[in-house]
């Protein structure tokens, strides 16, 4: 039996963490993932996420990091998209309300921002965009998404980020009141890292 892969994630975001950890240990193949963070990426040479797109902030990230480590780097680039909106927040989702502003400050200025819109105007979705590399080198860039739409008010206590608005149609739920399984299953963040594992034994 061949030796886990090991995928280190380029990030200090403790939920995304956690969402792909969850990910990797239901996988079919778990038996043969092994992921961690980093180690002390707060204290390497920052990525500047300048990017106009999810996909090329990823690439970028998974790029710099991989030179900085010797295996397999994974980076992920991922927000909330709102057509009505311009796009908006869209690839300044973490930065949407000010560099330094709560997940409650983000949702309050896009409800704010929404103020009045209804119907089809209020359609949204999660775009989540992993790219994988070793050593400065590209291995695999795979995007997802899942459709959605901005409620008035929050609803659900768990997620993180835009969860508590983001309705799901389908269930009668935001993301936040979904359980973890059911997150994981159906996110925009579980569909691409399932495509990238089902990728990872050819690369």
């Amino acid at each position: 039996m061949r030796a886990p892969d090991k995928l280190v994630l380029a990030s200090s975001n403790r939920g995304k963490l956690a969402e792909f950890q969850a990910l990797a240990n239901t996988a079919q193949s778990a038996e043969l993932i092994a992921l961690e963070p980093l180690p002390e990426f707060d204290s390497l040479p920052p990525f500047d996420e300048s990017a106009p797109t999810f996909a090329e902030n990823a690439l970028g990230k998974a790029l710099h990091y991989s030179r900085l480590h010797t295996g397999l780097v994974f980076a992920d680039d991922s927000g909330l998209v709102v057509p009505a909106l311009g796009g908006a927040p869209g690839v300044h989702s973490a930065r949407y309300a000010g560099p330094t502003a709560t997940s409650a400050e983000r949702i309050a200025k896009l409800l704010r921002e929404l103020q009045g819109k209804t119907g089809d105007e209020r359609r949204a979705y999660f775009v989540c965009a992993i790219a994988l590399a070793r050593r400065g080198r590209a291995t695999a860039i795979i995007t997802d998404r899942v459709d959605g739409e901005i409620l008035e008010a929050p609803r659900g206590e768990g997620g993180f980020g835009y969860d508590p608005v983001f309705y799901l149609p389908p269930f009668g739920k935001t993301f936040a009141e979904l359980s973890s399984t059911e997150k994981n299953h159906h996110s925009h963040r579980g569909k691409a890292f399932r495509k990238l594992l089902s990728v990872l034994p050819n690369l």
